[in-house]
């Protein structure tokens, strides 16, 4: 029997003999830690063309038109094709945009045997990341962290709330050791909102762009991550 179904046994019992109804305030550990949620970079999933791609790349440019049009011939999922002002050539900009949709009361069946309390008050303990496999044979850019309701799966969306960073993973680098990501000003609270309304599933994102600019490699290669949300809660 886990932690938390010997304490809400236990809260059973006495408010069973209180004939109260309610849940006690002084509950105040119940276990969140959450599975590891899996965030996989496949290049193979932009379909980029490497002979389109480098043609695109050392294309001369004064405008975005031109390396929009080549894009599109380059690589014809999430990516865009723009201007490099600096350079004057075209430049590949590669959508990162995953997600994993989080149901708290599936994930955590205990919650389900609260009483049917609306909130929960959430703590949270860490969120840490790790790369157990990395065959990218370039650099990832920085992946911004996201929370989200669960129809939008795109970290563009207004409704999309940045929570944090996770810095750029070099080419071939893999990280055993779980470390922490960076929280943005307001991103642990608005991590705890979400979480605290329970009952209600979320989706938990990480975005970027991967930008390629001439004289750089078509990216090849799979990076697998690995986040993890260590948390308990009270009423």
């Amino acid at each position: 029997m886990t932690n938390l179904s010997i304490r809400l046994a236990a809260l059973a019992v006495a408010l069973g003999a209180g004939g109260c109804g309610l849940i006690s305030s002084d509950v105040t550990d119940f276990n969140l830690d959450l599975p590891d949620k899996m965030f996989s970079v496949d290049a193979t999933g932009w379909q980029v063309d490497p002979t389109l791609a480098q043609a695109l790349l050392s294309t001369s440019c004064t405008g975005d038109t031109l390396c929009s049009s080549a894009a599109m011939q380059a690589c014809p999922m999430d990516c865009t094709g723009t201007c490099n002002m600096t350079s004057h050539t075209c430049q590949l900009s590669l959508d990162v945009s995953l997600y994993r949709t989080i149901d708290l009361v599936t994930e955590k069946p205990e919650l389900a045997s609260i009483n049917n309390e609306p909130v929960i008050k959430v703590t949270i303990d860490s969120l840490t990341y790790r790369v157990p496999t990395n065959t990218l044979n370039v650099d990832t850019p920085e992946l911004g962290v996201y929370v989200a309701p669960m129809l939008v799966m795109d970290p563009k969306d207004p409704q999309a709330k940045r929570i944090g960073t996770i810095p750029p993973v070099l080419a071939g680098q893999t990280i055993d050791a779980p470390l922490a990501m960076m929280f943005t000003a307001t991103g642990k609270a608005d991590l705890v909102a979400t979480m605290n309304n329970y009952k209600t599933p979320f989706n938990f994102i990480v975005g970027s762009a991967l930008v390629v600019q001439a004289g750089q490699m078509v990216p090849e290669g799979k990076l697998d991550a690995l986040i993890h949300i260590k948390a308990h809660a009270g009423l």
